[in-house]
């Protein structure tokens, strides 16, 4: 049984339940509370929020864990701190693992690794094909009794068209969502960045919008055909945001996210061949950027996802065209998206948190993101004026492949509970 929790005096932000406050939150039994007695009070532990953001913990659908065969990149119990230090109460953790999630007896492994080392709500996703090679479709009914959330082949792309669809219609039998990264295989082979004017004055093999805007088309149609749940992982094109907006207006059951690095970062970082900003899908352009922020602030793009994709220091240190795709981002995506999206963008501090709370929960049906009385305790606490430097040393990941290593990020998670417990609590510097 968790302690009797009492979370004094801060600006309590609960999108779901249009609240932004300053006041208490009172936490018993692993759950929120109405007002407890003066003597449970008397006895509570407090936290002085004064100053600080009262959240609903965050919710990311898109980490990469790299548990079972990661090689050392990262594991589901340095994965879960470096979630817990970024203010994320609950993870998806992605199938690209060895051997694949494609079969039960790997779910089985991942939970018994999760129960064992998770300092978080870990929720394991299967693979949409055998060894996510795009052929033949993987056990999806062995899949969802042995726990998954969704499906998806992340961070591959199914190319067959007739692959897609048989899964989305076994996906909706089971009412399993789909998780796709949208890229055709042939347009972007072997590009390494955006295909535009950077990349040609680079001289590196650019990868055209067509090849994510033709993938969600074919989203659009293979969702409103099978009426299967369809969620677009890391957007990054204009043109992306558009084709989303046109079916949503059509009431197409279709759902997105874009990650924080895509909301603050364009191709001209690649100037210095930096294989830390290699990343899937490529930065694009400015106007590009642009439209990802407008999007997400309307509601085109739901949420926001991190990609976190750790890769070890010496796979980073070598020619940009041969450096893995990749970035760390669970740990700062809070304080990018804060700059991109409030402090220097459209949208301000309530739309960041419901980016990262109840809008990603929902997409999944879950009972997170929210403040309400009954919900789990599930709490992110940050300092919005924190300034820390992103270091090896500073992040909590077993790798260090961040575009901001070496940067100063403002905001910070001083105390993360989940289900009542705190399992981050930051100490004075």
């Amino acid at each position: 049984m968790s302690e009797a929790i009492w979370i004094k005096n801060g600006r309590i932000i609960d999108p779901a339940n249009d609240r932004d406050e300053t006041g208490d939150i009172f936490i018993g039994g692993g759950e929120i509370q109405e007002k407890p007695p003066a003597k449970i009070l008397k006895e509570a532990r407090e936290i002085d929020a004064s100053g600080k953001i009262v959240t609903p913990g965050f919710v990311d659908l898109r980490a990469h864990l790299r548990e079972p065969g990661g090689g050392g990149r990262e594991t589901i119990a340095s994965g879960a701190r470096a979630a817990a230090a970024g203010g994320f109460s609950t993870i998806v953790c992605m199938p690209d693992v060895s051997p694949a999630a494609d079969n039960a007896g790997t779910i089985r492994y991942v939970q018994d690794a999760i129960a064992k080392a998770a300092c978080v709500n870990v929720l394991p996703t299967g693979c949409m094909t055998l060894e996510r090679a795009g052929e033949n479709l993987a056990p999806i009914g062995s899949l969802k009794q042995a726990g998954v959330v969704a499906i998806t082949d992340c961070p591959n792309s199914v190319s067959d068209n007739e692959i897609l669809r048989r899964t989305l219609e076994y996906a909706a039998m089971f009412d399993l969502p789909i998780f796709d990264l949208p890229c055709d295989a042939a347009l972007s082979a072997g590009a390494v960045a955006h295909e535009g004017v950077v990349s040609l004055r680079l001289g590196l093999r650019g990868s055209p919008r067509s090849a994510e805007e033709l993938c969600v088309s074919r989203a659009v149609v293979l969702a409103s055909t099978t009426k299967a749940r369809v969620h677009l992982q890391s957007l990054s094109s204009a043109g992306s945001v558009e084709i989303l907006r046109r079916a949503k207006k059509r009431g197409v059951s279709i759902t997105a996210d874009v990650t924080p690095h895509h909301l603050a970062l364009t191709d001209a970082v690649l100037a210095e061949y930096d294989p830390n900003f290699k990343t899937n899908p490529p930065l694009r352009e400015e106007s590009d950027r642009q439209a990802l922020l407008e999007g997400l602030i309307d509601g085109t793009i739901d949420c926001i996802a991190t990609a976190h994709e750790p890769c070890l220091e010496h796979e980073k240190d070598m020619e940009f065209d041969l450096a893995p795709f990749g970035v760390v981002g669970l740990e700062t995506a809070l304080p990018v998206s804060l700059d991109a999206v409030a402090t220097n963008g459209p949208g301000g501090l309530t739309d960041v948190v419901a980016a990262l709370s109840c809008r990603p929960a929902g997409i999944l049906g879950l009972e997170k993101g929210i403040l309400s009385p009954g919900a789990a305790a599930d709490i992110t606490i940050f300092d919005p004026k924190h300034t820390w430097e992103v270091t090896p040393e500073t992040l909590e990941s077993l790798s260090s492949n961040s575009p901001w290593l070496g940067m100063e990020l403002c905001g910070r998670v001083i105390h993360l509970l989940v289900a009542g417990r705190i399992v981050r609590e930051l100490t004075a510097d």
